[in-house]
């Protein structure tokens, strides 16, 4: 397991800056989105140039930092036809610069069927799930040309909200550019909460040979509901993750996310500990 945090998550004004603290806490990855972690430069698509790349790629060199996830969480499911084609471009944009970058994923989530972004009933619909798998093919069809993994990351609030509705989305593709970034705690509410441990196991069971990615935070509950919290302060048992992560996949990139830069250390050493223990 190589552990990682995500770099908006990093004390730091400058991209370098961050990926500077990020190294000094013991970190070996960062999850990068693009406009969170860079200010000082463009990031559109047009800015997204070879040169751009190469640039990136010394700079997390020069902290022994590998990029394990290019982000872009966009609504792949947007009901606006115009809207829906920009953000598919976007998709390609990413695709291309991880390509160029080094970085093997580009992340998204599965988004809603209104332009909010919002969970609603309909997020559970076939329709939105048919509407989602149509609008994502385009975009895993050109990581496949570009040798980079789309990877999807299910979430109950989502369209993809649970693993057997995300083994769907991986059948109907069928590609191996198609993959899985699994975030437990993002399988959970306050339905299932008690039950995490057999919402992790059915999540390793059906994905875990399609995981390239793990991201790893705790969850408490709170007046009834799911807050996200820092990886040991919660209520979260990571035996199964941590013997999944041990037997099944050595050296996999493992993003610690919901950190402080007071805390991200405390994190990744509760992490470790778990590892060594699993």
């Amino acid at each position: 397991m190589q552990l990682g945090i995500r770099l908006h998550d990093v004390a730091g004004e400058t991209l370098e800056e961050k990926l500077a603290h990020a190294r000094a806490q013991g970190f070996s990855c960062g999850h990068v989105a693009l406009s969170k972690v860079i200010s000082q430069y463009s990031v559109k698509d047009s800015a997204l140039t070879p040169g751009f790349a190469m640039y990136l790629k010394r700079l997390f060199a020069k902290y022994d930092l590998d990029i394990a996830v290019l982000g872009n969480y966009l609504n792949l499911a947007h009901p606006d036809p115009q809207k829906l084609a920009a953000i598919q471009k976007r998709y390609l944009a990413h695709i291309r610069f991880a390509s160029l970058l080094g970085c093997g994923v580009v992340g998204t989530e599965t988004g809603a069927p209104n332009p909010a972004y919002q969970y609603e009933p309909a997020c559970r619909s076939d329709e939105a799930l048919d509407t989602f798998i149509t609008n994502l093919k385009p975009v895993v069809r050109y990581a496949e040309q570009m040798g980079v993994i789309v990877a999807i990351e299910p979430v109950i609030r989502h369209i993809v909200y649970n693993p057997r509705r995300a083994r769907q989305v991986l059948d109907a593709i069928g590609s191996p550019n198609l993959q899985i970034i699994l975030d437990p705690v993002n399988l959970l509410d306050e339905n299932n909460a008690a039950d995490h441990r057999a919402v992790i196991q059915e999540a390793i069971e059906l994905l875990g040979e399609d995981v390239a990615v793990i991201h790893l935070k705790d969850f408490q509950v709170q007046d009834g509901k799911i807050v996200s919290v820092g990886a040991g302060m919660g209520e979260m048992d990571y035996t199964g993750v941590m013997q999944f992560i041990k037997k099944e996949k050595p050296y996999i990139h493992a993003t610690l996310e919901n950190t402080r830069p007071d805390n991200a250390v405390a994190a990744r050493l509760f992490v470790q500990k778990q590892w060594e223990q699993a």
